[in-house]
């Protein structure tokens, strides 16, 4: 039975930490007597050291008078099971009766730095964060309030209160009426936080997405703390209390009624002000209250401009003038340059032909570069206006985008829009004397500057060029090209034989430096004068021979003396020295026409015979043969069978031309093989 006593007394104790913990003020009234009566075995009991923790005291409670008793009775009290129950339904009387998530009253017992203790006449006070008053240096000890009760108790035994719920729990109303009735409220926007910004509503806080606060993205958000806006409620949630707000929504709303009045205010000519929305490569967009209007790159200037930004940039506000508007689709368009005058308005007496005028290279082209003169006026400086000279390839290797140059005005275009300038006229014509400082038949001695299959140009002096045709580079030597007698970078003697000062063309030669020897060629090689000379060339039709002075004479096949040969190089070589007699001299022509056939008619045999021995004649290899074939026929016979689809039969029937025989040749060997 002692056992079952102790048993029960250890139960009452508990029911007193309980109090204790609580924070009744009965229960803390005991533990601030020094006595303690107890057993020995009960010192080191969890209660004792509860009672030793214990925090300060708390403001006297009014409770319901009990049958007076001494501490040490008190203490020395055990109590049952029902007396214990008894008691605790006697103290929980003594309590008002209060329901977790209503508001109720309370009263401002003390502030701290940190925290605001509230009494709402509960067995413990409560304890509120001061950042969940609005206007925390307004708060006074004693001012009632109203606050939120979450939570009875928390694991500690605490009371649980809230403001902020509470300023919540007494605008839901009117932010709920509002938002039913789509009316607009007025916010502070307080902070900003990831992905929008803190809005004070009424006292509580909502949200204000980034994107739901102008019409436009917003480039700094930390401007807008601090300012206040009218709102419009566009989300609830009471109970997460989530509160989202839109300043996007009444931006549209009133930019629609905006946009309607303008639309029918709005008419061609007018001025009106906007503001830069966007801008693109073509154009920029302008926000003229409701209506956007397209401000075109050409209509913003009447100089040039690569891109729009040069001149505007975003949010920028500027005045424009309506230039069209069509009512169907709401389209307008804008201008700029159309609120200041007319550059080309009497620009023909602002630069008369021949003026001199200094301007800025702003654009080049392949074909020439843009001159800059004023705002709004260019000139064009062709690129064959840029030298009287050079032989320029493009205007960069003149002039460059920035520089500023001196021209002379050469035409004037105003309906066009046009000028053109001359830069090499800055400079006198070097051309213009041309034939004075050059006159014909003079000598001069100039550098090879350039070799084409045609001729050789030779440059007289800086910029002025002269041609000598292959035709006046000798009056003797057969020359297939230039190079043949003349490199680059060569001096060489020329005479002046025609000057076009229209085309600025030079016509020299060299071989009219010395005198055409061909009248004393026409008496030395006579017709049936005979003559020696040295084979240089072979070919099908014949054999060409070196004379004296640098002549040479040309051979037929058939007048080799050989009439056992379809080919020259079947008995002959190069370098073999034959005895021939001038059968044609063609002055005109400049041609001599040589036979040995007709050299050895009338002669004595045995002369011919050990001719005939000293070229006999062989059978070719096939190597001789295709060596012997021209390339040069090949190459043009491909060319002309490439571009026309010719039949199969037709490409057939060319052997003989394809194995190097022209079908020229095969008429005299005909008769020759039947002879034989």
């Amino acid at each position: 039975m002692p056992e079952k006593k102790k048993e029960k007394k250890v139960r009452t104790e508990g029911g007193e930490k309980k109090r204790r913990a609580s924070g009744s003020s009965r229960v803390k009234r005991k533990e601030q007597t020094p006595k303690k009566v107890a057993s020995p075995k009960k010192k080191t009991e969890k209660p004792t050291e509860t009672r030793k923790a214990e925090p300060k005291k708390e403001p006297k409670k009014t409770f319901v008078p009990v049958p007076k008793m001494s501490l040490a009775e008190l203490e020395q009290k055990e109590y049952t099971q029902e007396e214990y129950q008894q008691l605790l339904q006697m103290y929980e009387k003594t309590m008002p009766k209060m329901k977790e998530g209503e508001l109720v009253k309370g009263k401002v017992m003390g502030i701290t730095k940190e925290d605001v203790v509230i009494d709402v006449g509960f067995k413990s006070e409560g304890i509120i964060p001061i950042y969940q008053f609005p206007e925390p240096l307004n708060i006074k000890v004693g001012d009632e309030i109203d606050v939120y009760l979450e939570a009875i108790e928390d694991q500690n035994g605490q009371l649980v209160l809230s403001k902020q719920k509470a300023d919540f729990m007494m605008v839901w109303d009117k932010i709920k009426d509002a938002y039913g009735k789509e009316a607009l409220v007025e916010g502070l926007l307080e902070k900003r936080i990831k992905g929008g910004m803190v809005v004070n509503l009424m006292g509580v806080d909502a949200f204000l997405p980034g994107s739901q606060i102008a019409l436009r993205q917003v480039p700094d958000f930390n401007a807008l703390v601090g300012k206040k806006m009218m709102l419009k409620i566009i989300k609830l949630n009471k109970p997460r209390r989530n509160i989202v707000v839109s300043r996007r929504v009444v931006l549209e709303e009133e930019r629609e009624a905006q946009r309607a009045k303008l639309l029918t205010e709005i008419k061609p000519g007018q001025v009106k002000e906007g503001i830069v929305k966007n801008i693109t490569d073509f154009g920029v967009f302008i926000d003229l209250g409701g209506v956007d209007g397209l401000l075109h790159i050409t209509d913003m200037s009447w100089g040039r401009i690569s891109h729009p930004s040069e001149m505007v940039a975003l949010g920028d506000e500027i005045k424009v003038k309506i230039l069209d508007f069509d009512k169907n689709v709401g389209r307008v368009s804008l201008g700029l340059k159309q609120l200041t005058p007319y550059p080309w308005e009497n620009v023909e007496l602002r630069y008369p032909i021949g003026k001199k005028v200094r301007g800025k290279v702003v654009s080049i082209t392949d074909y020439g570069a843009f001159v800059e003169l004023e705002k709004g006026i260019e000139g064009l400086i062709h690129i064959s206006e840029m030298s009287w000279t050079k032989h320029i390839r493009h205007p960069s290797k003149v002039v460059a985008i920035g520089d500023m140059v001196d021209a002379v005005v050469l035409s004037v275009d105003k309906q066009n829009e046009k000028i053109s300038l001359g830069l090499k006229q800055i400079e006198p014509d070097p051309w213009e004397n041309i034939e004075k400082k050059y006159p014909l038949g003079s000598k001069i001695i100039g550098k090879v500057r350039n070799i084409t299959a045609f001729g050789v140009f030779v440059e007289l002096e800086e910029g002025i060029d002269g041609l000598i045709h292959i035709s006046d580079l000798s009056w003797t030597k057969r020359i297939q090209h230039p190079a043949e007698v003349v490199r680059r970078g060569d001096k060489i003697e020329a005479a002046v034989l025609n000057i076009d000062k229209e085309n600025r063309r030079i016509s020299l030669g060299h071989k009219q430096v010395k005198s055409d020897p061909w009248p004393y060629y026409s008496k030395k090689y006579a017709e049936s004068r005979e003559v020696t000379g040295q084979i240089t060339k072979l070919s099908d039709r014949g054999v060409v021979v070196k004379l004296e002075d640098d002549l040479e004479g040309f051979v037929l096949t058939n007048q080799l003396g050989k009439e056992d040969i379809t080919k020259p190089i079947e008995a002959f070589s190069e370098g073999d020295v034959l005895p021939m007699r001038v059968i044609d001299f063609d002055r005109i022509g400049k041609r001599i026409v040589l036979s040995v056939t007709e050299y050895y008619k009338g002669r004595e045999k045995a002369e011919l015979e050990a001719f005939l021995a000293k070229h006999p004649t062989r059978t070719l290899k096939v190597e001789e043969v295709v060596e012997e074939v021209p390339k040069i026929d090949f190459e043009k016979k491909e060319k002309e069978t490439q571009p026309e689809t010719k039949p199969e039969k037709e490409e057939k029937t060319k052997p003989p031309t394809a194995e190097g025989k022209k079908p020229e040749a095969k008429p005299p060997e005909e008769p020759d093989k039947k002879a034989e």
